[in-house]
């Protein structure tokens, strides 16, 4: 079925600059033709290959794009609908939207931006099944699929170790091994930079767009172009803090930071600001741990300088009196520094699957999919740093296993070859009925399953 049979009365010609239809006489399409219906996606073209992929599947497939630069990351511009309007006509024109296009599914990147929880909301409400992409929870290369919501919204915040024990034992795989590299975070950088680009340059149409972070378009741009002519200095200093660390022969625990802007932290933690986390680290750490042990703070991989970290941080240690025993990373490989470790904290950083995964002490404070009893402490921060106490590693493997065989996908987002690899595996998740979840406790049809990597590439089996 060609384009124009599916929707007689939306024309391939129209230009992706023109307003929307306010109706339409297309029928709602047949139960074995689906419409998914995509808003907004990572930085770069994942979304549009996505849409092409889910197009050679049989789907009718639409996208809502609120910028230029959601404009200039989709190529099929017969199946691109702008929003042009205010923020408060968005809830009612996405019902609109639902209703012309016939969605059948919606599709996202992150679940609690405006426009998003909004949609999510009026979709449920409408029945639609609801895919929501996430960066991994098992990163560094791997990715999140689930239904309905993520993080904080997660069904994992509500999945208990002993139900995720019942439902592997109706499987006889193996986890994977952890790849060795990160993945894609140089084009990661750089498709930041390209979309906050087109947005700054080409947004003429749509005059009423407002991003959902505090910083104008045009101050996300600097720092994404800051970040990317800085590279070559913050990799020389970053390797000079590191070899001192390494070197000073002390025992030290590991603050992850995160991006302020991220959602986890805005959304599902106690903290307004990162400086309040900083500091309140750094207190807890003076008053618990042993006077010859060190704080590390490990700055995000993407951390772009927009709040001054290494400035709070040295306002902390000296307020406390311990300004020579706190220091900071920026950046860097996060495996080698944790090697070393007694034990780490942090808000609720996806990072800190890495500490488990050492079975290394992990404090955490927000609202994580790994915040079970048995993997995080709940010591007091003072006694945690004084005496921390351990994961149960039996739980955590099981854990990890569980979640690698439901939720996190093999690939990536932004490289090339990480969305080959992932677009080779989600697309059949998507067109199932059950979430991934449901699919591992038996429910009927075939879903991959990757296993291990050797030589570099992953064997994967089907699983009927």
């Amino acid at each position: 079925m060609d384009d124009a049979t599916a929707s007689p009365c939306l024309s391939d010609a129209v230009p992706v600059d023109m307003p929307w239809p306010t109706a339409c006489t297309r029928r709602m399409p047949s139960r074995e033709r689906r419409c998914f219906l995509l808003l907004q996606g990572p930085h770069g073209p994942f979304f549009d290959q996505l849409g092409a992929m889910l197009r050679q599947g049989g789907c009718d497939v639409w996208r809502v794009g609120f910028n230029a630069g959601d404009a200039m990351f989709w190529r099929r511009k017969s199946r691109y609908i702008p929003f042009q309007g205010r923020a408060e006509e968005w809830p009612d024109r996405f019902t609109q939207i639902i209703t012309e296009t016939g969605a059948t599914d919606l599709v996202l990147y992150g679940d609690v931006r405006p426009i998003h929880a909004t949609a999510i909301a009026r979709a449920k409400a409408r029945g639609l099944t609801i895919h929501v992409f996430e960066e991994g929870y098992m990163r560094p290369y791997w990715v999140t699929y689930e239904r309905n919501g993520s993080n904080g919204h997660s069904r994992l915040m509500r999945t208990q170790i002993t139900e995720m024990r019942a439902a592997l034992a109706q499987s006889d795989e193996e986890a994977p091994l952890p790849p060795a590299h990160w993945g894609d975070m140089r084009e990661h950088i750089f498709y930041g930079a390209l979309y906050h680009w087109f947005v700054m340059a080409l947004n003429g149409s749509y005059r009423n767009f407002k991003p959902h972070r505090d910083l104008s378009v045009f101050r996300e741009f600097l720092l994404y172009l800051r970040t990317i002519l800085t590279m070559p200095a913050m990799w020389i200093l970053r390797v000079a803090a590191t070899f001192r660390i390494h070197r000073g022969g002390y025992p030290y625990h590991v603050a992850l930071l995160q991006l302020e802007h991220d959602p986890s932290v805005q959304r599902h933690s106690p903290f307004g600001s990162m400086n309040a986390f900083i500091e309140t680290v750094v207190d807890g750490f003076a008053r618990g741990a042993p006077a010859h042990h060190h704080l590390v703070f490990k700055a995000h991989p993407l951390e772009d300088g927009r709040i001054n970290q290494r400035r709070a941080i040295k306002r902390a240690a000296r307020a406390c009196g311990i300004a020579d025993r706190v220091h900071y990373l920026r950046g860097g490989k996060l495996a080698a520094l944790l090697d070393s470790a007694h034990g780490a904290v942090t808000i609720n950083s996806t990072a800190g699957q890495q500490v488990l995964w050492r079975g290394l002490p992990l404090k955490i404070f927000g609202r994580a999919v790994y915040g079970k009893p048995e993997l995080v402490s709940a010591q007091p921060l003072a006694n945690f740093f004084a005496h921390p106490d351990p994961p149960d590693m039996s739980a955590y493997r099981d854990y990890r296993r569980y979640l690698l065989e439901t939720s996190q996908r093999p690939g990536g987002f932004y490289s090339a070859r990480g969305r080959r690899q992932l677009l080779r595996d989600v697309v059949d998740l998507m067109l199932r009925a059950e979430d991934p979840y449901d699919a591992l406790v038996g429910e009927p049809g075939t879903t991959a399953r990757h296993l291990t990597l050797v030589g570099g590439a992953r064997v994967s089996v089907a699983k009927s």
